[in-house]
């Protein structure tokens, strides 16, 4: 049985809601998380607190080469907005919709006809190459 402070358990929850994921290696030993946020709590108190998530199927658990990845459902979103008493409008990362910083087809119509050395239609040994009309 492990012994989590309030502190520490706030501290995991706050980071899984703002990310929405993420990742923990399969070391009950490591004396500390992995991500730059969590570097203060062990490594196994952050698998403890997610096993727990996972099992009140708040959390979808994936693991691959000894690490666990796991994300948050709609379910989870609701439960910790309820731990963590943050407003409805505020969302996870992975659910906020990023805005490009360029317009996506910024360059496609200024693109440069025939200069191009691509292996495209135009100047190969193609049908009819070397005949004069």
């Amino acid at each position: 049985m492990v012994l989590i402070s309030k502190k520490e358990r706030r501290q995991i929850l706050e980071h899984l809601f703002q990310e929405g994921v993420i990742c923990v290696k399969k070391d009950a030993r490591a004396c500390r998380h992995n991500e730059a946020a969590l570097e203060a709590v062990p490594n196994l108190h952050v698998m403890m607190v997610l096993r727990s998530l996972c099992s009140r199927a708040f959390v979808t658990e994936k693991f691959n080469w000894q690490w666990y990845y796991y994300m948050l459902t709609n379910e989870g979103i609701d439960y910790l907005r309820g731990v963590l008493n943050l407003p409805p409008q505020v969302m996870p990362s992975t659910l906020t919709k990023q805005r490009p910083t360029r317009p996506a087809l910024a360059g496609a119509d200024q693109a440069d006809r025939g200069e191009g050395k691509g292996w495209g239609k135009g100047k190969g040994k193609g049908k009819g190459y070397g005949k004069e009309d």
